[in-house]
């Protein structure tokens, strides 16, 4: 009988517990990314598909291998596939070299929006489960509130600070507002996927029939967003105008920071209770203002810049006011109003 060691023996069990949960780790790290694999997979078929059908067999044969080949490069340091992928790139014609960067940027840009979606779904899974997130205003209070410093401080605070993020142009940006449209409408459609999948887990097992219809839909809508890329010019062939500049950073504004900065808000009302929230954070551009040698920013296009800025603003809350109407359709006949109030609707030519 053959003896063991005890510190061999103690070793083993948490040798092999250790492997254990390695192991769940990694299968759970990997169930974990399987939405986004599924993603990625999903455009990139869709641009295969469009390739084919616009480009010809051919060229989606090319762009296929040079795929391949590079994957066998890169994975198993395969040195035939690096000599056939060298042979083969310095054989392209000009519209074959310009058809594969084509391809191959799309797909990055694809799968750049299926990462971000993911980013966006497991945060969502953190949040649900409880888990507070790096970055976060939970997280930041939390650390404030382990200094020993209160809600009230951290109002007061605010109330005096002044914090404005600065949105800039560069010159050498080169993709075009009408690609991030396309890319946007991709993003949107994938968090749709999500939701009509969401919405499955619910109906009873076989018996749910619109998921299906849901999803071809949906996948209607990706495939032809995807065309759309594909058909649009990537790059500008003229430079941007100032005014191009202002309309290119005023829709983020419409996209972003006029629906999210509220939230920011609403999250630390919440989290501060009774204690106010002063006004701190306002969004700032220097474009079409840039008084720094450019000669092609004079009073007039600061002039245009402050009145898009202004019209931009006006109209989301012009909006949000048309919506509030909606919202409260109450009747003096039925509550009570105060003066100010009925002040108010006496001044509005909507007499319904």
């Amino acid at each position: 009988m053959k003896v063991v060691p005890p510190s061999a023996s103690a070793k083993a069990p948490v040798s092999q517990a250790s492997a254990i949960k390695e192991r769940s780790a990694l299968a759970k790290a990997k169930e974990n990314e399987r939405p986004l694999v599924e993603d990625i997979r999903l455009l990139g078929r869709m641009l295969g598909d469009v390739i084919r059908e616009q480009e010809g067999a051919a060229a989606f044969e090319l762009v296929e291998q040079i795929r391949k080949l590079s994957v066998a490069f890169r994975r198993h340091a395969d040195q035939d596939a690096d000599k056939a992928l060298k042979k083969l790139l310095k054989g392209l014609s000009g519209d074959q070299t310009v058809s594969v960067i084509r391809a191959f940027t799309y797909f990055s840009h694809l799968a750049n929006l299926a990462e971000d979606r993911h980013h966006i779904r497991r945060r969502a899974v953190h949040e649900r489960a409880g888990d507070t997130q790096e970055g976060s205003i939970e997280v930041a209070l939390a650390r404030l509130r382990w200094a020993g410093i209160t809600p009230k401080t951290i109002s007061t605070t605010l109330a005096q600070a002044y914090v404005s993020p600065v949105l800039t142009a560069h010159p050498t940006e080169v993709q075009r507002k009408s690609i991030l449209d396309a890319e946007r409408d991709i993003a949107q459609f994938l968090t749709a996927r999500d939701d009509i999948r969401t919405r499955a887990l619910l109906a009873p097992a076989g018996r749910d029939a619109l998921t299906p219809r849901e999803l071809a839909a949906n996948e209607a809508q990706l495939r032809a967003r995807v065309m759309q890329l594909w058909q649009t010019r990537l790059l500008r062939t003229s430079k941007l105008t100032v005014a191009d500049e202002v309309e290119n950073a005023l829709s983020y504004y419409e996209s972003t920071f006029l629906r999210e900065i509220p939230k920011i808000y609403a999250g630390l009302e919440q989290e501060l209770g009774s204690h106010p929230v002063a006004s701190f954070l306002r969004m700032g551009q220097w474009i079409g203002g840039d008084r720094d040698g450019n000669p092609n920013v004079s009073a007039q296009t600061l002039e245009y810049a402050l009145h898009r800025q202004a019209e931009v603003a006006l109209r989301h809350y012009l909006t949000e006011v048309h919506y509030l109407g909606g919202e409260l359709s109450l009747s003096a006949l039925l509550i009570e109003v105060s003066p100010d109030m009925k002040a108010l609707a006496e001044q509005s030519p909507d007499t319904n």
